[in-house]
């Protein structure tokens, strides 16, 4: 309602009082000063009447404490991102005196608050994290609502540094995230999610556990393994070409016929893994890249390796028997005790390479001295 504000504070008075409908007694401005002379009221000033009841921000659900006369010195109100909220200075700097609120309010002016029209403390933050903050000022308890994002509410309480609350958010997310699921990936699943993933995507399944998984004779071309687990898994005749399996467990598992043309599987461990008849060879000149592996007791008899880098790998007590390896590199690489019988060994690079206790025995091509072997 706009009145104009003429004559004296008991002719505003009855105006407000006709126009309201009730017997007005008292006139306050927005931040809840009493109006005992009709000079202190400014143009476009907002007014609050009433019938002699202490005054109370109609913006704000709370209500001040029956009984409460005079002095309001204690008491203030909150606009926190445009919500209302009203407390007094002691809830907000009795509890916890170091945080952030307790300093902008222990001292008046201090801080050079800033006041809406209504003389409502504005602090720029959101309003649902910050009422269970406020609630936990009062009476120590974390009471937080249906719908509120605990980490929204620990976000808050950091900025504002409460620190005894901060522990209990800590402690209530913890307990509320459902325990992590490590079990295996199983086949059914992994196929449901080939097929649900466009083939131009790329798949990332880097850290997955997939450890005792059927993953035979699937297309599982260019998908990112890295770090995953693969030990004892079934990829018999699979088709790898280009995967990365950098770091991979593999340990144990069977890849039998499986197409491994470019693939990447440096620092990985196959330690114990059956690679027979696994084709390695790519026609495009790309090379499969095997560096620094464990492969130590894999059987890979008879695959076609032309070309592959095992550098520094370990391949000891492994079955390379009547493999191609035509053009390999091989330099570092532990060959201890590994049978390498009818091997073609054309152009591949031993230097450096522990062959002590190997078979060598009906090679497709002699081994010369040249090639420092050790």
């Amino acid at each position: 309602m706009v009145v104009a504000v003429y004559g004296t504070l008991s002719d505003l008075l009855s105006v407000a009082s006709s126009k309201l409908g009730i017997k007005a007694t008292s006139v306050y401005n927005g931040k809840g000063g009493l109006i005992d002379d009709i000079a202190l009221i400014r143009d476009d000033d907002v007014l609050f009447v009433c019938e002699g009841e202490p005054f109370i921000d109609p913006q704000t659900d709370s209500k001040l404490p029956e009984g409460l006369s005079g002095s309001h010195t204690d008491w203030l109100t909150l606009n926190v991102g445009g919500r209302y909220f009203t407390t007094t200075r002691s809830t907000l700097v009795n509890k916890e005196p170091d945080s952030m609120l307790a300093h902008m309010f222990k001292d008046k002016g201090v801080w050079g608050n800033k006041q809406d029209h209504r003389g409502a403390f504005l602090i720029d933050r959101s309003p649902e994290y910050f009422e269970p903050i406020l609630n936990y000022l009062r009476h120590g308890q974390l009471i937080v609502n249906d719908g509120i994002n605990l980490l929204g509410v620990l976000e808050e309480a950091r900025f504002f540094g409460i620190d005894s609350l901060i522990e209990h958010l800590e402690v209530a997310i913890k307990n509320s995230q459902p325990p992590e699921d490590h079990s295996p990936i199983s086949r059914k699943e992994f196929v449901r999610f080939l097929l649900a993933t466009p083939t131009k995507s790329e798949l990332r399944c880097q850290g997955l556990n997939f450890s005792g998984a059927d993953l035979s004779r699937l297309d599982l071309r260019y998908i990112n393994f890295k770090m995953a687990n693969l030990s004892r898994c079934n990829l018999a005749h699979a088709n790898l070409c280009c995967a990365n399996l950098e770091r991979a467990d593999l340990s144990g598992s069977v890849l039998d016929c499986a197409n491994l043309q470019g693939v990447k599987m440096l620092c990985s461990n196959a330690e114990g893994a059956s690679l027979k008849l696994c084709n390695f060879e790519d026609p495009s000149g790309l090379k499969a890249n095997l560096e620094g592996a464990n492969l130590k007791g894999v059987d890979m008899e008879g695959s076609q390796m032309t070309g592959i880098n095992l550098r520094v790998a370990t391949l000891k007590n492994a079955k390379l028997k009547n493999c191609n390896l035509r053009g390999a590199t091989l330099a570092g690489t532990d060959l201890e005790n590994c049978d390498l019988s009818g091997c073609d060994l054309q152009e591949a690079n031993l230097r450096g390479s522990n062959v002590k206790g190997a078979i060598f025995e009906e090679m497709l091509t002699p081994l010369h001295m040249s090639q420092s072997v050790r």
